[in-house]
């Protein structure tokens, strides 16, 4: 199928062009475009992420150098700096967002049934968290987070299986935590795990309201008055159990809030001699399964720590809000576009391996799944085993 293709064709043969089209059409993104379509300014960003490639000069002068297989590779002609600039800095970056949550939704189906995710719920399980990525305020004015500093915030609700993002919010690294709970659909039936920035009762009243259920942990200063506790076995002690018990808040605000009984876990980590107390509007599940929610949330925490060190979202190839955008969401489109290489395919390797061999392999014309099942591995990083397992 793949004979005689290069390695970059074979991984785009993954994306569906036509579908990409809907969302250009939608936003009208190839109007009065001469040369460089949609198609073909996010086949350049991909190359670039594939490709580690750390500034916009750096992936033209890649691409120059290989101008003569720049057909084969779908880009047709070669592209000059300027016109990928002013393409990033000027396209509406909402095409390339339709697009990667369509990837996103492919990817999910694929991990659906991944054994990773070793807890039996009724519903799908989300961890809610954020990070900021830090930027040069003279650089990037429009992104002004303190006097001397710039940043944009990623708000991520990753599916516990796979590992897949299935919703990401950028906004100023102004914007607190718990706003974006005001943005999320939720899912009847769902978990939605955080820590305790997004304690806020009036919006967790909105999560119970609409079905779903959440788990995350109480502040020091939290009133509440118990009902009454549930009995505690000798097994649900030494597993770290210290208490089970059905509380209202005693709050005044937080009492008219959120009116409602809620169930409080205090639970002992014995690993690192901590103390956690979950608050959670699930009476149902068994407790340690609710600690065990939370410790699975951590998750969220490697996905930004691995797209970090993996990706290219840090360093940007442009200073607009719209190009920052453009370049984050073409990361989370080669991000979804891997993962569904590597389940489609049966890769046994990790993300981080897979990306590292096709960093140096885009030009090669071996089939994918030849290049992945040799037994060579001397193109491996010697520390590839401390690297972040994201799958």
């Amino acid at each position: 199928m793949f004979k005689g293709q290069y390695i970059f064709t074979q991984i785009i043969h993954f994306l569906s062009e036509y579908e990409f089209q809907q969302c250009v059409q939608e936003f009208r993104g190839d109007k009065h475009v001469r040369s460089l379509s949609c198609w073909r300014q996010m086949l350049c960003m991909i190359f670039g992420q594939l490709g580690k490639r750390e500034s916009l000069r750096d992936l033209c002068i890649c691409l120059e150098v290989h101008k003569g297989k720049l057909y084969h590779l779908g880009l047709q002609v070669e592209v000059k700096r300027i016109t990928l600039r002013d393409a990033n800095e000027q396209r509406d970056y909402r095409i390339f967002e339709k697009f990667a949550y369509k990837l996103i939704a492919k990817a999910r189906k694929l991990y659906l049934n991944d054994n990773e995710f070793s807890l039996e719920l009724s519903g799908i399980a989300y961890a809610l968290d954020s990070t900021t990525i830090d930027l040069c305020l003279a650089l990037f004015p429009w992104a002004k987070f303190r006097k001397t500093k710039a940043g944009i915030k990623l708000h991520t609700l990753m599916d516990f299986k796979g590992n897949i993002p299935s919703f990401i919010y950028i906004t100023d690294a102004k914007m607190a935590d718990v706003n974006v709970l005001d943005v999320i659909i939720f899912e009847a039936g769902a978990f939605y795990v955080m820590d305790r920035g997004y304690l806020d009762f009036a919006r967790l009243y909105s999560i119970h309201t609409a079905g779903a259920f959440f788990v995350t942990r109480a502040k020091h200063n939290t009133k509440m008055r118990r009902l009454y506790s549930k009995p505690i076995t000798a097994n649900k002690k030494a597993s770290g159990i210290r208490c089970d018990q059905i509380v209202v808040l005693t709050g005044q605000k937080s009492s008219k809030s959120y009116p409602e009984k809620l169930r409080r876990i205090k639970f002992y980590d014995a690993e690192n001699n901590r103390h956690y107390v979950f608050l959670t509007n699930n009476f149902t599940l068994p407790a340690l399964v609710i600690a065990d929610l939370y410790r699975y949330r951590w998750q969220v925490e490697l996905f930004f720590k691995w797209i970090k060190q993996h990706l290219q979202v840090q360093s940007f190839w442009g200073y607009s809000e719209n190009a920052v955008k453009t370049q984050i969401w073409v990361a989370m489109v080669s991000y979804s576009l891997v993962a569904i290489v590597k389940k489609k395919l049966e890769l046994t390797q990790s993300m981080h391996e897979i990306l590292q061999i096709l960093s140096i392999s885009l030009f090669d014309k071996t089939p994918v799944k030849q290049l992945f099942s040799t037994k060579n591995k001397m193109f491996f990083n010697k520390n590839s085993e401390q690297q972040i397992q994201m799958f």
